[in-house]
């Protein structure tokens, strides 16, 4: 059985049903979601728990630690969850790339 992880990221266009990918070495089954929102992001991570059996959720850096806590209500005490963060400076990157493609926030 391979280990199965979904990644979710946030983009202000994005079709959830639209905008996904899977990647299955055999060992490993990687999806991404990109999702509008964190009522999105609950709904789909709770469908892969629920559905695929995921082992982990990894979070963009956008994901607040709330978000994050919510998430990991939604899946349960049987999935991991994560977030990718980056160092200050390339947080100050990754958020200015973000403001000037209208990310907002």
């Amino acid at each position: 059985m391979a280990f199965r992880a979904l990644f979710l990221s946030h983009a202000p266009d994005a079709d959830k049903d639209v905008h996904r990918c899977e990647i299955n070495t055999g060992m490993y089954r990687l999806w991404t979601v990109v999702v509008r929102g964190q009522d999105e992001a609950v709904e789909v991570a709770s469908q892969f728990a629920q559905k695929e059996g995921i082992d982990a959720v990894l979070l963009c850096p956008g994901f607040t630690h709330a978000d994050v806590a919510e998430i990991k209500a939604a899946v349960g005490d049987q999935v991991a969850v994560g977030v990718a963060r980056c160092d200050g400076p390339g947080g100050r990157v990754s958020a200015a790339a973000r403001k000037r493609e209208g990310y907002g926030g």
